[in-house]
């Protein structure tokens, strides 16, 4: 079957439906991975948007459901050059067709993705429409498409209530802002209890629980929307446990600690970013996804400094409080399938809730 995906600006791409058949507007990204496109259509962080993968050839390891990092996939739409419907794995139990299709995902296969990332790249993330219907009035897609935004979308990620994980070591509570799974299974393998709250849990709850630690997770959308969560870590970082928080969760921190954020042209999406340690001066390939960043210049050097910067555009990475035991970082050190540079985060966040005590 024909699908199209169109963008804000007009142009048109036309190749082949792939999952649901579905009509679909969301803002379209672009990453760069060139493996784990199970883990990027798990990852709630994609929550609102539609993803191109540009590594050429997608599906072709089938779906293996014990590497997903979520319950369910949380892209609007899935858009690559070549899909792979014969997949080679033995450790595969679906394809990547049937799995869009369980989930109502809509997709195109057969296009230029290297075009359509050129387009994102040099005029910026925008909307787009994927759609199988022949008959569209580009005018009139255009039009709704530039009234589309992506809102609520951490309030869909999160958990609905409180659980705990179980662990013989350091307690710490994991704010579920849209968290993938491998954030807590890295903290279980460091022999930690991990008790998640949902997005909208109180400050007063989670300090009540008398943890050792606390961390902010990954999540979508734009940070600023947060406005109640914001408040909440605000008293969170008026406390004195030590918190570590990963990207969506690094940018609340500096929004509550009167900082600012701003959106990127294209953003940071895949596993090949490398990003600098100011400390040490070592530089990690570190995996990510986002789209918004902290402001530098709206850091106050006495409530924190940069800690970490991208090496490829120069924005924050990462940020060290002043007199706090608070650490916080844009990319994600948990990444599954990869890269592994910056796992030995979690280590240090375990030494510092253990200095901390």
């Amino acid at each position: 079957m024909k699908a199209f995906l169109i963008l804000e600006d007009g142009t048109v791409f036309k190749g082949s439906s792939i999952g649901s058949t579905q009509e679909v507007i969301s803002e379209i990204v672009f990453n760069t991975s060139m493996t784990g496109y199970l883990e990027v259509l798990t990852d709630p962080s994609y929550a609102g948007q539609a993803v191109v993968m540009t590594y050429p050839l997608i599906g072709n390891y089938g779906i293996c459901h014990e590497d997903m990092e979520s319950l369910k996939p949380w892209p609007d739409g899935y858009i690559v050059r070549e899909l792979s419907r014969i997949p080679s794995n033995f450790r595969s139990g679906d394809t990547l067709q049937h799995f869009l299709n369980e989930h109502n995902i809509p997709g195109i296969s057969g296009i230029d993705t290297r075009a359509l990332t050129k387009i994102l790249r040099e005029k910026g993330t925008m909307n787009g429409m994927i759609t199988t219907n022949e008959s569209f009035d580009l005018d009139e897609v255009i039009l709704r498409m530039k009234t589309y935004t992506v809102t609520g979308v951490v309030e869909k990620a999160t958990c609905r209530e409180k659980y705990v994980l179980p662990g013989g070591g350091k307690k710490v509570a994991l704010l579920d802002l849209g968290a993938k799974k491998n954030i807590a299974r890295s903290l279980q393998e460091r022999g930690c209890e991990v008790i998640v709250y949902p997005a909208a849990a109180k400050a007063e709850e989670i300090l009540s629980g008398c943890p050792d630690g606390i961390m902010l997770s990954n999540g979508p959308g734009d940070p600023k929307e947060c406005v109640g969560i914001i408040e909440e870590i605000k008293k969170l970082y008026e406390s004195n446990v030590p918190i570590f928080a990963i990207c969506l969760g690094h940018q609340l921190m500096a929004l509550a600690t009167g900082a600012d954020t701003h959106k990127l042209k294209y953003g940071h999406r895949g596993g090949n970013h490398p990003v600098k340690d100011l400390e040490t001066g070592r530089v990690y390939i570190s995996s990510q996804n986002h789209g918004y960043v902290v402001d530098v210049d709206t850091i106050d050097p006495s409530v924190a400094v940069p800690a970490f910067i991208n090496v490829n555009d120069g924005t924050n990475e990462g940020l060290k409080y002043t007199n706090k035991n608070i650490f916080t970082v844009q990319y994600h050190p948990e990444a599954c399938p990869g890269p592994q540079d910056s796992s030995y985060l979690f280590d240090r966040f375990i030494k510092m809730m253990e200095v901390g005590k």
